[in-house]
């Protein structure tokens, strides 16, 4: 998949020192993949959910963090929308999840 938005990774990291490795982790296993579907995608990372609007939430880190992101099967694209801990991302609306 080409990633769109590696700095808010790295700027995410840089702010969330048990956040990086884990980031950087799941930013190359991304990088690999050439996901044409939800379930090819769940087959490698089955934790992820899809929220509606092109939205997937991706578990990091044992589910400490979410990484949201909007993934387009058809071009290979995966754009990073934003990254938050689990608590701040609790207590986001559905709504709010979309619209990112």
């Amino acid at each position: 998949m080409r990633v769109t938005a590696k700095k808010k990774v790295r700027e995410y990291g840089e702010s969330n020192a048990q956040a990086k490795e884990e980031l950087n982790t799941w930013y190359a296993k991304v990088e690999l993949a050439d996901w044409n579907s939800l379930n090819e995608l769940k087959e490698d990372m089955p934790a992820t959910d899809y929220v509606g609007n092109d939205r997937y939430v991706f578990n990091i880190k044992g589910n400490h963090y979410r990484l949201i992101a909007m993934v387009f099967f058809a071009t290979g694209r995966l754009y990073i929308r934003d990254i938050f801990t689990h608590a701040e991302y609790s207590k986001l609306t559905k709504q709010q999840l979309i619209n990112l």
